[in-house]
């Protein structure tokens, strides 16, 4: 009888144990319900104690989670519709919030749907198309993220980031938006063909103004170096004359005979000054 009885004890030793111990995975987060009411929050790994049959332990995710949209149809700022495929990185960071306000995962994957999809119309129809696209793709989605960041806030959950996992367009507007880019490609070709040509004239303005400065500094360097090339010349002119002007008459006089006598029949008396120096001995 005292052994059946030591046997009962311990087996509610162990039942209630059972009931008051529960583990923390490092994965894990977890809140205490006393009668149905969050009391307390335990986020760090480990063995924990709570009261049994009165306390009860709710686990959710620490990690980061991820919210996965279906693609959604949205207008953009110039009236063309495109498909939106898009992904958020999230996790929980006031579980208590959490629990009151969406209750589970589920939960938060369909409220955080209505969020995401809200910002998203209201953030793209703020672009054009080709912005959304190209430009300005990096800027949109940070600002859909800031936005779904503070209304996901009131949920108890922390949006890291929204992104676009792809985009495309109704098959019916396929064909505006091919003319669209037809002609916008068109205008940027005019846009540069007209800017080269604007550069072209430019660059030939300048240097026909070299041209003419060169031109004219030449001319003048070379009137310069003639007019001392003359002056050079007359002032030997003056010397020879004025050493042996004899002999340069001498010279004149040969150079005379050259140009005139060959081939050429003059009717001169003997006694022209032109034989002057043909008669003297």
């Amino acid at each position: 009888m005292k052994y059946i009885s030591l046997g009962i004890v311990i087996f509610i030793i162990v039942f209630v144990l059972l009931f008051s111990v529960f583990v923390v995975d490092v994965t894990k987060q977890a809140v205490i319900l006393e009668f149905g009411k969050p009391v307390r929050v335990v986020k760090d790994p480990g063995l924990y104690f709570k009261k049994p049959f009165v306390e009860e332990v709710i686990f959710f995710e620490k990690r980061i989670l991820e919210y996965d949209s279906e693609p959604t149809i949205v207008v953009t700022k110039d009236k063309k519709s495109m498909i939106l495929d898009s992904f958020a990185l999230f996790r929980i960071n006031d579980p208590i919030l959490f629990l009151k306000t969406v209750r589970n995962e589920i939960g938060a994957q369909a409220r955080l749907d209505d969020i995401i999809y809200s910002e998203m119309r209201r953030v793209v129809g703020q672009y054009d198309f080709d912005d959304i696209v190209s430009k300005k793709r990096e800027e949109v989605f940070e600002e859909i993220t800031t936005s779904s960041r503070e209304k996901a806030r009131e949920l108890g959950i922390e949006i890291s980031t929204v992104r676009m996992k792809r985009v495309s367009v109704p098959a019916e507007n396929l064909k505006k938006i091919y003319d669209s880019m037809i002609a916008e490609r068109q205008r940027q070709a005019a846009l540069y063909r007209a800017e080269g040509q604007r550069e072209a004239q430019r660059i030939k303005s300048e240097a026909e103004k070299k041209k003419v400065i060169i031109l004219s500094e030449a001319y003048r360097r070379a009137q310069e170096m003639k007019g001392r090339g003359e002056a050079e010349a007359s002032r030997i002119l003056q010397t020879a004359l004025s050493s042996d002007p004899e002999f340069y008459q001498f010279l004149k006089t040969l150079d005379l005979y050259k140009s005139t006598l060959p081939g050429n029949v003059l009717i001169i008396t003997p006694d022209s000054e032109l034989f002057r120096y043909l008669r003297k001995k």
